[in-house]
């Protein structure tokens, strides 16, 4: 089992309605937050000592572990006029997590710094945004890395094609018009494979792709994983009603633990 970093500090201002005032973890996907999805994806494939990196929202994030609600999950049988509840499965008795508040406005490679103390002396270890959704298969992941000295791998996936890439003159003149997805390039799909070597590259107060990776990857020493199975993120309104819809239509390629491999699908985002 590896130790699962999770940051959970972000705001989330353009997915949140005016009436919310969750951290973008605990915004929910039918029934339970996005941060529970990917929670359950990692405990599908053994990992399940999770380190929360909170911040904005912190407290709504406790209260929500604090207060589990199994029944709303699992099957369970009711006796006694509702005095006796007996779950016939359950989602996080087995899983334990460390909840670590590591500022308001902290950069996600200085949260990472502040929770390296729980992380033991383990040399390897997992970490993730906290806002996207992949049936990517992570222990090829995980063992593939295993095989290098890499301080650190990413899961490299197409972006979403919700855009489209204008080519023009200096004049101004447009010559043609490709949808974004269609090229040939790949973005930081946000989930990590990391060895403690990660820190050498990580100083105080910086981030953690744009300073740590990159500078791993002038070493030679930094890797990209390419995916082209199911990714989506939820940082905007529409992905997460996008995600919704797809929760409401039982269609779930991400709840890897409901069936059987995750198979390969569409990019994520396709309208």
């Amino acid at each position: 089992m590896v130790k699962v970093v999770l940051f959970c500090g972000g705001l989330g201002m353009r997915i949140r309605s005016s009436s919310e005032s969750q951290p973008k973890p605990m915004l929910p996907i039918g029934s339970r937050p996005v941060l529970w999805h990917i929670m359950k994806y990692y405990a599908h494939f053994g990992h399940k000592d999770f380190i929360l990196a909170l911040g904005y929202g912190a407290n709504a994030v406790k209260e929500y572990f604090l207060n589990y609600e199994e029944t709303r999950s699992n099957d369970f049988v009711l006796t006694h006029g509702g005095r006796q509840v007996n779950l016939l499965s359950s989602d996080i008795s087995d899983w334990r997590i460390t909840f670590v508040d590591t500022g308001m406005d902290t950069a996600i490679g200085e949260r990472l710094r502040r929770v390296r103390p729980h992380l033991d002396d383990d040399e390897v270890f997992l970490a993730n945004y906290g806002d996207v959704l992949t049936d990517s298969p992570l222990d090829e992941m995980i063992t593939d890395f295993l095989t290098t000295d890499a301080v650190g791998t990413l899961l490299a996936v197409p972006p979403p094609d919700s855009f489209h890439v204008v080519q023009m003159t200096e004049e101004g003149k447009m010559t043609g018009l490709e949808a974004v997805g269609g090229l040939q390039m790949r973005i930081n799909g946000g989930y990590f494979v990391l060895r403690q070597g990660i820190f050498d590259y990580l100083n105080e107060g910086e981030d953690l792709v744009m300073d740590a990776c990159v500078r791993a990857a002038r070493d030679g020493r930094f890797r990209a994983r390419p995916y082209d199975g199911f990714w989506a993120p939820m940082d905007t309104l529409k992905e997460r009603a996008y995600l919704e819809d797809m929760n409401r239509r039982a269609d779930r390629p991400w709840a890897v633990w409901e069936s059987a491999p995750a198979t390969k699908r569409a990019n994520g985002l396709r309208w």
